[in-house]
């Protein structure tokens, strides 16, 4: 053993090409991209402004904070200019801030730290697919490869009629109801490779299907069937001593 040992130590010391790591991790890497690169479709030379609807509604949201803070509306304000433009393009984070008489920073510093706004352009429907560990378990990978198979894309890929765009995200919020698919802001639940396809035809036919749980239980309840709580519930006193 001392004899290994000292072998070793002698490689190491003079230059062999030993190289023994304890552990190595993989180098990840985001899917968006944290600065920007002017492009003929997102640049300063163009322009966004609220519709007259959404310039009402932008007014209501800044009127909830006291004038000298009403820079806490940014978050709401993007969501709202997203919604009305598709995306969050350079010309919206400059509304944004002229909106609010702040620097432009402040709002890039949000918009890119946030990967709920996206800095690209996403198809008219946007297919976030939850990943997390509960709808893995539930079989959110084979809900992954039904989308890719059937629309022919990958991940943060959109379809070439730009009606789709597949993302993979954390934690829907619908755990109980996994796997879970967000379309644009409406939650599709208890998702099969079979329903997810409904779905996809539906869209593409101009159909938006009633979001929700797509089986026969409504909202969390227990998917087997009620357990608890099955029958009337008793009325004042029941147990209590006649005393009381």
């Amino acid at each position: 053993m001392l004899n290994l040992v000292k072998v070793a130590r002698s490689k190491v010391l003079f230059g062999s090409a030993i190289v023994r790591n304890f552990s190595r991790g993989a180098i990840t890497k985001s899917d968006h991209i944290f600065v920007h690169r002017d492009t003929p479709y997102n640049n300063p030379s163009l322009k966004f402004k609220f519709n007259p609807e959404n310039l009402e509604e932008a007014q209501k949201i800044i009127a909830k904070y006291p004038p000298q803070y009403k820079k806490a509306a940014t978050i709401p304000l993007l969501h709202l200019a997203q919604k009305q433009h598709g995306w969050t393009s350079l010309g919206v984070m400059n509304y944004v801030a002229e909106f609010l008489e702040i620097p432009p920073m402040r709002v890039y510093e949000v918009a890119t730290f946030y990967t709920m706004f996206n800095r690209e352009p996403v198809g008219k429907y946007f297919l976030q697919v939850c990943g997390t560990t509960p709808c893995q378990l539930c079989g959110a990978s084979k809900i992954f490869d039904t989308i890719q198979n059937h629309l022919g894309i990958k991940l943060g890929e959109t379809t070439k009629d730009k009606l789709f765009t597949l993302v993979e995200v954390e934690c829907a919020g619908g755990c109980v109801n996994a796997p879970v698919m967000a379309v644009n802001d409406f939650p599709y639940e208890d998702l099969t490779p079979e329903i997810t396809i409904k779905i996809l035809d539906s869209l593409k036919a101009g159909i938006i299907p009633k979001s929700g749980p797509q089986g026969d239980r409504k909202t969390c309840e227990p998917a087997g069937g009620l357990t608890s709580l099955t029958t009337e519930p008793t009325g004042p006193g029941f147990m209590l001593q006649p005393g009381l």
